[in-house]
């Protein structure tokens, strides 16, 4: 049932809904641990799921992620919105356990009951998100939660992740933290519905706001499609977040009217499905037949007797015997 006390299911979503932090705080427990009453929880959680905005928050390291979150935080807060947030932390190699569980920068809203704050610990998972990420979500948006923010670790390259997880991804960038070409080779220009140039009272912002107009304006969008809107922020003075507000609604409107919302949602709900029919399908595969027969596989590709593809085949069939 994994280390920490489940309580009981029922109770626990009934107390999740009613906004009680320690009910939300159980169940993301429950997620975290993938305990076996995961299911139970997720049956009783799905009723209640499909209201919250999600909002990707992303950029590279130094960008000033954690401070623009809590910012962007007390603005929602100040239009009577309840808010999560999932900050997905560097995992320690040891521990498994989030380096930066304290989100001292977020210390503002503690005290705020409609404002939930969890770390989770990337675990290693390159693209920048915990593989328990999406459920997560799910808890927080049956708790109540207009919008839920997903602030991401910073990896780069891997980063557009976030994309596939949120209805709204939004790209931080800052002066000095490399041009627009390097933004577009880190594949940031290619996932992003809201730019925010973040730190604009330093030098250089407007040629970062320039260098991304240039940059967007070269990709080729159908007609009626989103043009991703270019805004200016100094995070840690409180200056454009009324204006990020602003946009991520005008983006859900959008998304919304077109019929976006569903697809994404759709697509997203599918990605999950997929990966939790491969990971259930992967523990009965070693159940069954252990780990010996893959590691001949295995043995054998890497010593040229056969290839990949036979191998997976001969898996598969393996796995109908």
């Amino acid at each position: 049932m994994g280390r920490r006390s489940s309580g009981n299911v029922p109770e626990l979503v009934e107390r999740a809904r009613e906004g009680d932090p320690r009910a939300v705080a159980r169940l993301i427990s429950l997620v975290e641990d993938a305990s076996p009453l995961l299911r139970e929880v997720m049956a009783g959680l799905a009723p209640y799921t499909g209201n919250a905005q999600v909002v990707g928050i992303t950029g590279a390291p130094g960008v000033g992620k954690s401070t623009s979150t809590s910012a962007l935080v007390s603005e929602l807060r100040s239009a009577g919105k309840r808010v999560g947030v999932l900050a997905v932390d560097p995992s320690s190699p040891f521990s498994g356990g989030a380096l930066l569980g304290d989100r001292v920068r977020m210390q503002d809203h503690a005290l705020d009951r409609e404002v939930y704050i969890r770390s989770m610990a990337s675990r290693g998972h390159l693209g920048g998100l915990s593989w328990t990420t999406p459920q997560a979500l799910r808890v927080l948006d049956a708790a109540g939660c207009d919008v839920v923010l997903v602030e991401t670790v910073g990896v780069g390259q891997s980063e557009v992740e976030i994309a596939g997880l949120a209805d709204t991804t939004m790209v931080l960038l800052a002066p000095g933290m490399g041009d627009g070409i390097q933004a577009a080779k880190a594949g940031i220009l290619e996932i992003g519905d809201l730019y925010v140039v973040n730190k604009a009272d330093r030098d250089g912002a407007d040629q970062v706001r320039r260098e991304l107009r240039s940059m967007l304006a070269l990709a080729d969008r159908p007609e009626g499609a989103w043009r991703p809107p270019i805004v200016k922020t100094v995070a840690a003075k409180g200056e454009g977040l009324d204006e990020v507000v602003a946009e991520m609604d005008k983006h859900f409107a959008w998304l919304s009217e077109s019929g976006e919302l569903q697809g994404r949602r759709t697509r997203r709900a599918r990605d999950e499905i997929e990966a939790i029919a491969v990971t259930a399908l992967r523990e009965r595969w070693g159940d069954v037949h252990g780990r010996s027969e893959l590691d001949d596989l295995a043995a054998g590709v890497a010593a040229g007797e056969s290839d990949p593809y036979t191998a997976a085949d001969a898996l598969l069939e393996s796995f109908a015997d």
